[in-house]
């Protein structure tokens, strides 16, 4: 052997060595990952948002960048279940009642009164039925639910006349999402309902178009709709969580790490956005009703509730086997005293 095959071997030799004790270093890829939501920066979804991206970036090692876009920059809620289904959305902050028409199953959740109180809705949702769930809403869409976060409550407003019983919603034309349990249940209740996307609320809220809403009582301030609506009610009749989800493509553009980092940064974010917006509410029910200049009345809810009743036995009838299931579940885990 000659000594220029000789150094070549051992070259060779020793290289391989190195790279058995060694090993080859793989540098995971920098990500941009896009988020999305259509409320005011200031929400409940500002907070979810900000928190993601602080901790994504943390756990990530700084492989992944998160740019947050407020405000319906992306898109609005109806069309962003659709764009993460497509992969042209990365990531997107969506109210559970705009996913239903995607899902229809969420709507056992957005059956009013369907939650005794937090402690209840947390149990479900943090627990092995909220678990079941995603990875039916996954398996059936693609799509990733990696935290509900907070549960909220919607209140009612309106400029018509302050309410103290169910009977003072007869006639009274509503703004409402376009989901059906949600017209369903106002048109129970004794008001006309009127499906409007969130986009064309403020104008027709203005203009008279509709004499009251309901949103989470956080988005009644951050939109500043006690500026225009006089009377205001806490009615608590739907519970609303608004879930950080993902798509496919982005999920599977990830490697281990940053999918470990995403997900892991998503349940503490939703952690995090829980005990924030918990410590709020009780807060701005008090604003509203004094600096925001809202007027507020004692009112009798068990007309409410009984409407409320009906609705949810007409879907657990209508719905099929599995959203039957599903609403026996969420009553079950309320009956543990």
């Amino acid at each position: 052997m000659g000594v220029k095959n000789m150094t070549r071997t051992m070259i060779a030799a020793i290289f391989s060595i190195a790279i058995g004790i060694f090993g080859t270093t793989t540098y995971a890829k920098d990500v941009t990952i896009n988020l999305g939501y259509a409320a005011a920066e200031t929400s409940s979804y500002g907070v979810l948002a900000a928190e993601f991206e602080k901790l994504a970036e943390e756990y990530s090692g700084g492989t992944i960048d998160v740019k947050v876009r407020c405000c319906g920059q992306l898109m609005g809620e109806d069309e962003a279940f659709k764009a993460m289904q497509l992969g042209t959305v990365d990531m997107h902050i969506i109210t559970g009642n705009n996913v239903s028409p995607h899902f229809p199953l969420m709507d056992a959740f957005v059956l009013p009164y369907i939650f005794q109180d937090k402690d209840h809705a947390y149990r479900i949702l943090e627990g092995k039925v909220g678990d079941d769930f995603a990875a039916k809403l996954n398996a059936a869409t693609n799509v990733h639910l990696l935290t509900f976060g907070f549960v909220g409550d919607r209140d009612f407003y309106n400029s018509r006349n302050p309410i103290t019983s169910i009977d003072d919603m007869a006639g009274l034309k509503v703004r409402v999402p376009k989901n059906q349990v949600m017209i369903d249940t106002f048109a129970e209740f004794g008001a006309v309902p009127i499906p409007l996307p969130w986009a064309d609320t403020p104008t027709a809220l203005q203009t008279g178009t509709v004499e009251g809403a309901d949103n989470g009582t956080s988005f009644i301030k951050s939109q500043k709709f006690y500026e225009i609506m006089p009377y205001f009610t806490a009615l608590e009749h739907f519970s609303y969580f608004s879930p950080l989800f993902a798509s496919d493509r982005l999920m599977n553009k990830l490697d281990e790490d940053q999918r470990d980092a995403v997900i892991r940064a998503a349940r503490d974010a939703g952690l995090a956005q829980k005990a924030e917006m918990s410590s709020q509410i009780d807060g701005i029910r008090v604003f509203l009703t004094t600096d925001g200049g809202m007027e507020t009345a004692e009112f009798d809810r068990s007309g409410f509730i009984a409407a409320a009743q009906r609705v949810q036995d007409k879907y657990a009838a209508e719905k099929g086997q599995e959203f039957s299931d599903l609403v026996q579940a969420i009553r079950a885990a309320g009956n543990t005293n």
